[in-house]
């Protein structure tokens, strides 16, 4: 099953690393730079080739299984991903990071070890700043064309929206645009951040979701969303860890990732 992990870190910036003055340029490489130097960067290694090119030698040499594909990305949500295939998604900037960070990332994805381990993992990998070391390339954001029907669900969806803000937040949420996705097949929903000013651009619901699961379902969906976006506009971190649990609880949704879902008729699990 593939696992998602929802992260979003700053843009580039000037350090300073091991004495010298360096900065970050947007192919990711490291280069000298003079005037003056911003808060240093956490640890990081520096390649003369593409970091993320070495990817998959650094996690075969740490452990990694020799038959695992490691692919890498720019995505500014979905930081690590193992399909059912059994290939290794990562960001591009986890090609920066120390061999302690590539560690938690094999332990992680590791199914043997212990849930707490599995967690502490995860903190210590999502804690590493990608986007400082590899800023996602510009380009326009590829939306799904309307079909039909479509403006009169993304209205209720809006409505939907504003009834639980008022509910659940006192109202003290920001509107948001709401998309419909085709693209997912395990997730149920996701908010979508700036990955370098950290504010929420968008929610997305799964077309699937929409179509299996009924709109008490998908309420839920949007409320687990609404949470997050409660974490990003409070300025606290955007996870499902503790204080995720606890506004979970407040607003009456399950506080976890993953939730069973019913199909019409049958019974499922999916995510979020």
């Amino acid at each position: 099953m593939r696992q998602y992990i929802f992260s979003t870190c700053a843009g580039s910036v000037t350090a300073r690393r091991s004495g010298r003055r360096i900065s970050t340029a947007s192919s990711g490489r490291l280069r000298r730079s003079g005037g003056p130097v911003s808060p240093a960067l956490p640890e990081a290694t520096s390649f003369r080739v593409a970091p993320e090119r070495l990817l998959g030698t650094r996690l075969r040499q740490l452990g990694l299984a020799p038959d695992m594909n490691v692919t890498t990305h720019s995505n500014t949500t979905v930081m690590l991903s193992v399909t059912a295939r059994g290939q290794l998604r990562l960001h591009r900037g986890y090609g920066h990071a120390p061999d302690r960070v590539l560690r938690a990332i094999l332990r992680f994805i590791d199914a043997r070890q212990p849930r707490e381990r599995r967690r502490a993992a995860e903190r210590e990998f999502l804690s590493f700043p990608v986007h400082m070391y590899a800023p996602s390339r510009k380009g326009p954001v590829r939306l799904e064309r309307l079909r039909p029907g479509d403006e009169a669900v993304l209205q209720r969806l809006r409505e939907m929206h504003r009834g639980l803000n008022v509910q659940w937040f006192d109202g003290t949420l920001a509107d948001i645009p709401f998309r419909l996705s085709s693209r997912m097949r395990i997730s149920l929903g996701e908010l979508c951040l700036d990955a370098r000013s950290k504010e929420v651009i968008s929610i997305a619901i799964s077309r699937r979701h929409l179509r299996r699961h009924g709109w008490a379902e998908v309420e839920h969906t949007v409320l687990h969303e609404m949470v997050h976006q409660w974490q990003a506009e409070t300025a606290r971190p955007v996870d499902h860890g503790r204080e995720f649990r606890i506004k979970a609880r407040e607003v009456g949704i399950a506080p976890a990732a993953r939730r069973a879902v019913v199909k019409a008729g049958a019974a499922g699990a999916a995510r979020r």
